[in-house]
């Protein structure tokens, strides 16, 4: 029986499953999370909605992921939009919020057409796991599909993981009534249940040609997967990011005959991990003559994170080899 127990819905992720057909998903719903990502740069429009996309995508992606790891999905591109990469922090203990920041690099005399996926070449979509300390991280990758990040990642978990997946997102900027014009985001992301877990320690890497769902399922589960799939077909836009269908709802709407179960909601915002003490740990490998290079007129060395624009300035005698070994 699916109930409603949610409070809140904005800057969420909701796991469910779908018991009839086994099938396992999230609903995504993402509001001041794309305001913190965005504002910290004036992306011209195509690379804004590229940005707020591979958000969306890894806010579904790293609600799998455990306390204290880190999931990273990066984009390189030979097109206009060189690089996309953004992080997920998972919460650092249960009931604390995750952590996502984002981050592109473009060209902007490239940039010719507002349409996105014009924007991104032949490239890779890659997917990155930090398990912690001692610990080895996972690392896989799949080749751009046409340009388009969700079908890149659909791509990368069939290929790779084996695991059919499928997306539906829906973003853009909206305006209500008395308030000022945002960025709002709402997805849907539909696995079916891995035998064991898609993310262990090693490399993948997928260069051969694309896998079928069918490719992967038995006759009644490729059945169910088609059933789902049409299900997930019939949603509206409005569904996914408007503010009157909370996501427990739209799983009711749309897989009502699955029995879909539902679980405790991740609560997700904008935050990034860049500190001082990063920066000096990222200094410590240049060389006194290396570190006089990066001092500025008013005699200092000076960083910005490319993630939230944290400015750090720093005593040139405080960073460095000269300065680790002191």
């Amino acid at each position: 029986m699916l109930q409603n127990t949610e409070p809140y819905w904005d800057d969420t992720v909701l796991p469910f499953h779908l018991e009839k057909s086994d099938v396992r998903g999230r609903v995504a719903r993402l509001d001041g999370v794309l305001s913190g990502v965005l504002r910290q740069h004036s992306y011209p429009p195509a690379v804004e909605a590229l940005v707020a996309e591979m958000t969306l995508l890894t806010a579904l992606i790293g609600q799998t992921i455990k306390i204290r790891w880190k999931l990273s999905l990066q984009v390189q591109s030979k097109g206009p939009v060189r690089m996309i990469a953004t992080d997920y922090y998972g919460p650092e203990e249960k009931g604390l919020p995750a952590r996502i920041r984002a981050y592109a690099s473009f060209d902007t005399e490239k940039l010719t057409t507002y349409s996105p996926s014009e924007q991104i070449g032949e490239g890779y979509f890659a997917v990155l796991i930090d398990q912690g300390h001692d610990m080895q991280p996972y690392r896989g990758l799949t080749p751009l599909s046409r340009g388009s990040l969700f079908q890149s990642a659909e791509t990368y978990f069939t290929q790779s993981e084996q695991l059919p997946t499928k997306f539906s997102l829906s973003f853009g900027k909206s305006k209500e009534p008395s308030e000022s014009e945002r960025w709002r985001a709402g997805g849907i992301m539909l696995q079916h249940m891995p035998k064991s877990s898609p993310f262990i320690a090693g490399e993948s890497v997928t260069l051969g040609g694309p896998l079928s769902a069918a490719e992967l399922l038995n006759e009644h589960v490729e059945e169910n997967w088609q059933r789902v799939n049409f299900h997930l077909q019939t949603i509206e836009e409005l569904e996914l990011i408007g503010p009157n269908v909370t996501p427990s709802k739209l799983i009711m709407r749309l897989f009502h005959e699955e029995i879909p179960r539902v679980f405790e909601s991740q609560k997700v915002e904008f935050g990034c991990s860049c500190s001082e003490e990063r920066v000096r740990q990222s200094l410590s490998i240049y060389s006194a003559k290396d570190i006089e290079t990066m001092i500025t007129k008013d005699g200092k060395v000076t960083a910005d994170c490319q993630f939230c624009g944290s400015h750090y300035v720093l005593d040139p005698s405080s960073v460095g080899l000269n300065a680790t070994k002191s």
